[in-house]
């Protein structure tokens, strides 16, 4: 027989989280998280995150199913302490696979950072940003002035890359989005839907004067030169969820919200 699959429990700090993870530690057994088989998550989407990059960052990936106890919440479930073996056993696994950003500043010092959600760079000062976009090594945009710009994965298209006009991606698509943000030339261009295989080159023009920062969902780099982006598929994450609350229906779902 295979053994019963152990559980850890992480909370966010925050008041409500604490206590419900007190209700749960008094329910159920738990073991620490570092030898836990699958993790329940207590807190919003930001804490939600958070946890997935610490993953990432040991190198030690385990499921994760995450209860809301934020304020969005979207890559959480709802939260109920009752019953909570049975609701696991019967859960949806979603696979997330996240993005690899390798910024260079105009310094020479290099950063390589996971996304889950998004990569976007933005402009630190009142100027506009000027930034040469290559897609598998073809400069498809000499001279993109903008806000910034971002490549985002399905999981992350309803967040910061929806907010800027970007597409929704259904989850599975294979495909990311590459959305311009606030774009002045070319004015009418609203960005592209590519496959997630292709590599992204966003080469900063005059850095000194127009200086950018690069962010991987919240870590952020400042004043870059160059930043390369693409899938970085030895990182795939697993998210859990409820039947009638699975992650890919919420994000098809998002397109019909006003």
């Amino acid at each position: 027989m295979n053994p019963e699959p152990t559980r850890g429990l992480i909370a966010s700090p925050t008041p409500a989280a604490q206590e419900a993870a007190a209700q749960l530690r008094e329910m159920y057994h738990w073991v620490e998280p570092e030898r836990a088989d699958m993790i329940v998550v207590l807190g919003g989407d930001g804490f939600m995150l958070q946890t997935l990059h610490a993953m990432l960052e040991r190198r030690r990936i385990v499921p994760v199913f995450g209860m809301n106890l934020g304020t969005v919440g979207f890559l959480m479930n709802e939260w109920r302490p009752d019953l909570l073996e049975d609701r696991i056993s019967r859960t949806r696994a979603f696979a997330v696979t996240p993005l690899r950003m390798d910024a260079e500043t105009i310094d020479g010092e290099r950063f390589s950072l996971p996304a889950i959600n998004e990569v976007s760079l933005l402009r630190e000062t009142r100027q506009t940003a000027k930034i040469e976009v290559m897609v598998n090594k073809h400069v498809v945009l000499p001279e993109l002035v903008c806000d910034g710009v971002l490549v985002a994965t399905p999981a992350g298209s309803t967040a910061y890359n929806f907010s800027a006009q970007g597409p929704i991606l259904p989850l599975g698509s294979a495909m990311v989005a590459l959305t311009p943000i606030s774009p002045f030339r070319p004015r009418r261009w609203r960005g592209a839907i590519l496959p997630e295989k292709s590599r992204f080159t966003l080469k900063v023009l005059d850095p000194a004067k127009r200086p950018v920062s690069a962010v991987a969902d919240q870590r952020e780099v400042r004043d870059v030169a160059r930043v390369e982006i693409g899938i970085d598929p030895s990182c795939t994450l697993t998210m859990m969820f409820d039947p009638d609350h699975a992650l890919d229906d919420r994000i098809a779902m998002e397109q019909f919200v006003i």
